[in-house]
């Protein structure tokens, strides 16, 4: 079995490898190119459509292990293929054509609907301290909530050469990791061969960049994402609902502080902005390469504690308690830090600020003395 992880692996790594360079001229064949602007941090024009590329590389080593697909789970697996496959059409036309929002949504809602039609469903949610506790009829809505919502936040982070597929690697490659130790096989699979997809393509999209995954690629690889999520965590033991959310921390905390910031100015949640995670570590003084590997040194971060997370026992639920708020602490901290929601509004900063003021006056009144 480790050897056909290998070769589905290799297989769509070669495949990405051949494809990408295709995929680049093809791209600015059709005028599939993305222009820099007010936001964009780019400054001459790039192909984009990379995302192209990694689709067809996942599909045919896709189909050289599917004899061995047969023998697990199939059936999810072409729901995936399939949801896949709308969802980079849609991304691929917006790529070309700037489809407006309200279309890109719908294409993601078809394709969620796909896969769950195939039998992805989010059943169970397991809470602390609790058994498992079936969700019933919010099965379907929750999963199709989930998938778009990641969908997107893998779209959001799209900002910088080599960002969202380096993020998206490590999130496939912890997932295969958790499914290995879960014995889910049709996970490790399908992982082994997204992973080899996406790091073919990094290989042309790392900085400087030679192409852009563009959405077909950003709303591609967060929908694989969402999916394999819930294929490989129904049957994780305590705080099953978590770990998902750590292997996807870095989109889905920036897409959270983005809602927040534009709540907190009073904007649209629509609208785009310039204050994301790489563009504060960008306005630090970062370069370009260095703020892609700080993030994804967070990545990673996130990734380990998602592994950590899912081997505490469950009659150490107290632990991972502990474990979960100490987490959330360093991400608030970390973003006052960096001013991703407000350069003004720090309130555990200013706390910490105010509890030193107090400390140190007296000591200051007693030296006088």
């Amino acid at each position: 079995m480790e050897a056909l992880y290998g070769i589905g692996f290799v297989a769509a790594l070669i495949l990405a490898l051949v494809l990408t360079p295709v995929v680049k001229r093809f791209a600015i064949l059709v005028g599939a190119v993305d222009a820099p602007n007010h936001r964009k941090v780019h400054t001459r024009i790039m192909p984009r459509l990379g995302g192209l590329a990694i689709f067809l590389s996942f599909a045919a080593a896709f189909f050289i292990i599917l004899p061995v697909l047969e023998q697990y789970n199939a059936k999810v697996a072409w729901g995936l293929l399939l949801g896949g496959a709308v969802v980079v059409l849609v991304g691929a036309l917006d790529d070309k054509m700037d489809l407006s929002p309200k279309v890109k949504l719908l294409g993601q809602l078809i394709a969620a609907v796909i896969v769950v039609s195939f039998g992805v469903k989010i059943e169970l949610v397991n809470l602390p301290f609790g058994d498992y506790i079936p969700v019933g009829w919010l099965s379907i809505p929750l999963t199709i909530f989930w998938i778009v919502g990641v969908t997107n936040a893998i779209n959001l982070i799209d900002g910088l050469d080599g960002l969202a597929a380096g993020v998206s690697a490590i999130a496939t490659g912890t997932t295969l990791v958790l499914a290995l130790m879960m014995g889910n096989f049709t996970v490790v699979l399908l992982c082994a061969v997204l992973l080899g997809s996406i790091l073919g393509f990094l290989f042309f999209n790392f900085h400087p960049a030679k192409i852009f995954m563009g959405d077909s690629g950003a709303l591609f690889l967060g929908f694989s994402l969402a999916t394999l999520s819930v294929l490989g965590f129904k049957q994780a033991t305590l705080f099953s609902f978590v770990v998902p959310l750590l292997i996807l921390g870095v989109p889905l905390s920036d897409t959270f502080f983005a809602i927040v910031r534009r709540k907190v100015n009073k904007l649209p949640i629509s609208v785009a902005d310039k204050n994301h995670l790489h563009h504060c570590l960008l306005q630090l003084g970062l370069s370009h390469r260095n703020t892609v590997l700080v993030i994804y040194g967070i990545a990673l971060f996130f990734g380990a504690m998602a592994v950590l997370l899912s081997n505490i026992p469950g009659d150490a639920t107290w632990i991972a308690l502990v474990f979960m708020a100490a987490i959330i602490v360093v991400l608030q901290l970390g973003a006052e830090a960096i001013g991703i929601v407000s350069k003004q509004q720090k309130p555990i900063i200013h706390l910490v600020q105010k509890l030193r003021m107090k400390t140190t006056r007296p000591a200051a009144r007693s030296r006088m003395k």
